[in-house]
């Protein structure tokens, strides 16, 4: 009979607790600590690292520019008798050992500002999409730089993307320097998060720091606290320089821009299309870009970006989702991190043209793979649509959603005596017999889970009665009401105008 009344009494009370506005706590921001996915053994790392090491000190790196050649060779390399640069495995060691081990990705805002390096996950952007998924028809088109300033503007109010990177090409602008110089410009016209940028040509590069330098606020000011970092590919592979990547980061370099060196070989064309034989090349092509930056300027700030992308066999298209790219891009994090150095991966794309379950299965388990295995930074990792070709506004905010689930599966379980909390099992056992209303569960309720805006928990009858909108046209709402707020004013006036008075700005 007490324990009948008990229960009906406090009910009203549990309730309202339950009910009751929570103060707004983010149970798993980015950043969390991961790792807990090890596809590769020990041993079988260590395997992978020999070869690469083997390739570098046998067959070496071909069209090596020559002031490169001359840096390179005056730090150990030698050429071979096939006539190509080659890195005795001392010398590796050595630059691994000195190299960037940790790396500040600097907001224009401090407080937005992002350190990558140990085993922290953080997902952000890249890509080069030549087609938008416009929002009004559903079509792909041709990107436009409005595209991407609004890209820009909508992923500012994204909390679980820490970097804003091109994530697609305006094809409006033909010229490939207004391109590049239109392109930095409205990253930096449409968010404070640290931004990433490319380059064509060396050339390209110093104009675009002085204008970064208009916006910071003065001559020499962003190369004294660089919030923008380069997307460059030295490596054809396999097992080739590109001069004029490597030119470009030759030129950053110098002005203290920091880069992101990236390998992006292709399964059974580019690359091995056994996944083992693939990481062997690709690690190895990636050691090549640490020692080339390296040499140039011991411990400049590099991340390690091995992406391994992967071809499906049968058509030699690329493919973006699936349990390869899943389990490659883990296995590429987990090699890197033992390695010690600042990594990159490339996933949470999909080869869907829609928002739908296929590109929701894609992305969800390539993305969970490289948040689980420790990725530093994954890439592509919001947006990224038909095999990288596209990108969608609407995926931007699935994504961002997503990775606050995968923030939430990285963290992990703590274990411990107030999560377990004897008194309170044992309180709820001879007592309420439940344990709604509990303060341990209110302190959970906010502690160790997450509760999604975008996807629908409802049950069928409400979910009919609020109009059965799919989780498509719920994204779509979500963009247009952010994309409708004001501009940011990123960029005071005179600044953006003398900025206009210098460059040729189409935006």
């Amino acid at each position: 009979m007490v324990r009948s009344m008990t229960r009906a009494g406090g009910r009203a009370a549990r309730v309202a607790k339950r009910v009751a506005p929570q103060p707004e706590v983010n149970p798993a921001p980015p950043g969390q600590l991961g790792g807990h996915y090890t596809p590769l053994k020990e041993s079988e790392i260590q395997t992978i690292y020999s070869y690469a090491l083997k390739f570098l000190a046998d067959l070496g790196m071909a069209d090596v520019p020559k002031y490169l050649l001359d840096i390179c060779c005056a730090k150990g390399a030698f050429i071979s008798s096939r006539g190509r640069m080659c890195f005795p495995q001392t010398m590796v060691e050595d630059i691994i050992a000195s190299a960037a081990k940790k790396i500040t990705l600097h907001g224009r805002d401090p407080n937005r500002s992002v350190e990558v390096g140990g085993k922290n996950v953080h997902f952000g952007t890249a890509g080069a999409a030549v087609q938008t998924l416009d929002i009004d028809t559903g079509i792909y088109r041709p990107s436009t730089l409005r595209d991407l300033y609004n890209f820009t503007r909508l992923q500012d109010n994204l909390e679980n993307i820490s970097w804003f990177a091109r994530c697609c090409v305006a094809t409006d602008i033909p010229d490939n320097f207004e391109l590049d110089v239109n392109t930095a410009y409205v990253l930096a016209k449409g968010t404070t998060k640290p931004i990433a940028t490319s380059f064509f040509l060396d050339t390209h590069v110093e104009p675009v720091v002085k204008m970064f330098d208009m916006v910071s606020g003065g001559e020499g000011e962003f190369s004294r606290r660089p919030w923008a970092f380069t997307h460059i590919s030295p490596i054809i592979s396999p097992f080739k320089y590109g001069e004029d990547a490597v030119d470009v980061c030759r030129e950053c370099i110098r002005l203290n821009f920091p880069v992101n060196c990236i390998t992006a070989a292709q399964s059974g064309a580019t690359a091995p299309a056994p996944p083992a034989g693939f990481l062997v090349t690709s690690v190895a092509e990636t050691l090549a870009s640490l020692v080339m930056v390296n040499c140039q300027k011991p411990g400049f700030p590099m991340i390690f970006s091995n992406w391994p992308f992967v071809v499906d066999l049968r058509t030699g298209a690329f493919c973006g989702g699936g349990g390869e790219t899943a389990i490659m891009n883990a296995a590429s994090a987990q090699i890197t991190n033992w390695l010690g150095l600042p990594s990159g991966v490339a996933s949470c794309m999909s080869d869907a043209k829609a928002v739908d379950a296929q590109m929701g299965s894609e992305k969800g388990i390539t993305a969970l793979a490289a948040g689980l295995s420790g990725a530093n930074m994954v890439f592509e990792s919001s947006g990224m649509m038909a095999s990288i070709l596209g990108c969608s506004f609407e995926a931007f905010i699935l994504d961002n959603e997503m990775h606050s689930h995968i923030y939430r599966a990285v963290r992990g379980i703590e274990v411990n005596d107030d999560t377990i909390n004897y008194e309170a099992i044992t309180n709820a056992v001879l007592g309420t017999g439940h344990f709604l209303g509990d303060d341990v569960t209110l302190a959970a309720m906010q502690r160790d889970y997450f509760y999604p805006r975008i996807a629908d928990r409802d049950p069928p009858i409400s979910w009919v009665e609020n109009g059965a909108h799919d989780i498509w046209s719920v994204a779509k709402a979500k963009v247009i009401e952010i994309l409708k707020q004001p501009d940011p004013q990123y960029i005071p006036h005179a600044i953006d105008q003398e900025i206009r008075r210098q460059y040729n700005i189409l935006i």
